[in-house]
């Protein structure tokens, strides 16, 4: 496995909520040494075995928490994330539980930061809302830094 695992969380039919392969696709696309981009649906359970061998993961999810649409943050996973913060769509044990669950069982990997950027729209449809698409070039340029630095 490559040293730096990025994973792009959600669906690309469900408008924002596509911004995590969105930005998994980008990163890929750019062929970069020791870095290995993927996309995932946000089931919690599954996120273990994905970054099982990663030294550094960089985990990308639309977040639904009231700021501004567009609005990008960033958190270390070893602190506890707030609750309720990610979309969990169909699954009710999403991104949030499976660290929380990952850190209780000791399978979260060295280094895990978590990139959100918060939604207009989850409905369906393909499109990025305006303010998601207008926060992309500086999402893509936030986890660029993390994998360089």
């Amino acid at each position: 496995m490559s040293a730096i695992l990025v994973i792009g969380i959600g669906h690309s039919f469900r408008t924002d909520d596509g911004i995590g392969p969105k930005l998994a696709e980008l990163v890929a696309a750019r062929h970069l040494a020791d870095v290995t981009a993927i996309t995932h649906h946000g089931e919690g359970t599954g996120l273990m075995e994905l970054w099982s061998g990663a030294d550094r993961v960089i985990l990308i999810d639309a977040t639904i928490s009231g700021a501004a649409p567009g609005t990008i943050r960033q958190w270390d996973a070893n602190n506890p994330l707030p609750a309720g913060l990610f979309p969990t769509g169909s699954h009710l044990f999403g991104v949030a539980e499976g660290i929380e669950l990952a850190r209780r069982l000791g399978r979260l990997p060295p280094s895990l930061t978590i990139i959100g950027i918060e939604a207009a729209d989850l409905a369906r449809g393909e499109a990025l809302s305006p303010a998601v698409e207008a926060a992309l070039p500086q999402a893509l340029q936030t986890v660029l830094d993390l994998i360089s630095g």
